[in-house]
């Protein structure tokens, strides 16, 4: 079954890790092989295993910080630095474009045409060398390379289409993970930018605080790419029931994650995945279903890669080709044909239509 994984830190990886995604996961393994530091060698991303997993579309992201506690290729010591990050990434992005192994996907039409394609691919049984190319959609997670709010246009004029305003720590436009920080004056115009222009919000690390200011000025359609459950796993990090309550009412979408810290309450990084499944993971979108009553508003959104690899992983997954073991799982469990497909990559289909129509 085709899917949609609405977090992939792709341009991240690829550049700040130095990954060629061209090669397959395997070989990457290989080459990192001797490498130190958390996640080396054991990836789970590449293009070669998207394709085989049929991930058509992703949410591609581009990610650079600028909280003030700058952190190697992640945080950095200015906006003018995140900046040039980010505007590297989406080259990054344009490259593997040009050269013709991905599709950049940025209105309803160009959408519709790239999905007909891939179920057409899928149909008709074809060779995982004859995918068409992969689709990417241009995420923003965490709003520091954004100048001022003046310049969202042209970040939007460059394909971005969904943004989250903060990652962790203290954003410069809101409060996230890890803090009791509401929104910032620049947070608060920024989503009136984002709002004019249609770029959807995604609430992924707002802060609590920062997650109820932001619904209240932003009357679009909003997301949470990759996030779970409070009520399954009690960390800030997750939503409560109240807030993905709020999501189900505005017509929204959540992601679910597949970073085990999120899915086995007390996991501490660094603990072994061996008690840890694909199955953890549908608990939070069989969660999200039950709250909602329908399988409309729970999706795909792995954050695979972003900052650690299969040790950090359900220890049934090796690469992201396995996301083709969650609609079997999604079958034990009762769901039907239709509500599976909703679930796998329908409901992202529908959001985007919504918002780009």
């Amino acid at each position: 079954m085709l899917v949609i994984d609405a977090h992939l830190d792709l341009s991240w990886n690829a550049l700040q890790w130095n990954r060629d995604l061209l090669e397959s996961v395997n070989t990457i393994r290989v080459k990192e092989g001797r490498m130190a530091g958390k996640g080396r060698a054991q990836n789970t991303v590449a293009l070669p295993e998207m394709r085989r997993g049929r991930v058509a579309v992703s949410f591609a992201t581009v990610l650079a910080r600028a909280t003030g506690q700058t952190a190697p290729h992640i945080d950095f010591g200015s906006p003018a630095q995140a900046y040039g990050i980010a505007q590297g990434q989406l080259a990054y992005y344009r490259a593997l474009e040009a050269d013709g192994c991905v599709r950049v996907l940025a209105d309803a039409p160009g959408l519709r045409r790239h999905i007909a394609e891939w179920e057409r691919w899928e149909d008709s049984g074809a060779a995982l060398s004859d995918t068409p190319p992969l689709g990417f959609v241009f995420s923003m997670e965490g709003a520091d390379p954004i100048r001022d709010p003046g310049q969202l246009e042209a970040w939007h004029a460059a394909g971005l289409r969904l943004l989250g305003p903060t990652h962790y720590g203290p954003g410069r436009y809101a409060g996230g993970t890890g803090t009791e920080l509401g929104l910032t004056d620049i947070g608060r115009a920024l989503l009136q930018e984002m709002r004019r222009l249609g770029v959807l919000l995604d609430l992924t690390h707002l802060s609590d605080e920062a997650f109820w200011e932001a619904v209240a000025i932003y009357e679009g359609l909003v997301l949470a790419s990759h996030n779970n459950c409070r009520a399954l796993v009690p960390h800030q990090r997750q939503f409560s029931d109240e807030q993905l309550k709020l999501i189900i009412e505005r017509d929204g979408v959540v992601g679910a994650a597949f970073d085990i810290w999120m899915l086995q309450p007390g996991f501490v990084r660094g603990d072994s995945n061996e008690a840890v499944f694909i199955d953890d993971v549908v608990d939070h979108i069989d969660h999200i279903c039950q709250l909602s009553g329908n399988s409309l508003h729970a999706a795909i959104g792995t954050d695979l890669d972003g900052g650690f690899g299969r040790e950090q992983s359900p220890c049934d997954l090796d690469t992201i080709a396995d996301l083709q073991r969650v609609p079997g799982k999604l079958a034990e469990r009762g769901y039907a044909k239709a509500d599976i497909k909703n679930i796998m990559y329908g409901n992202w289909l529908r959001l985007l239509y919504a918002a780009w129509d």
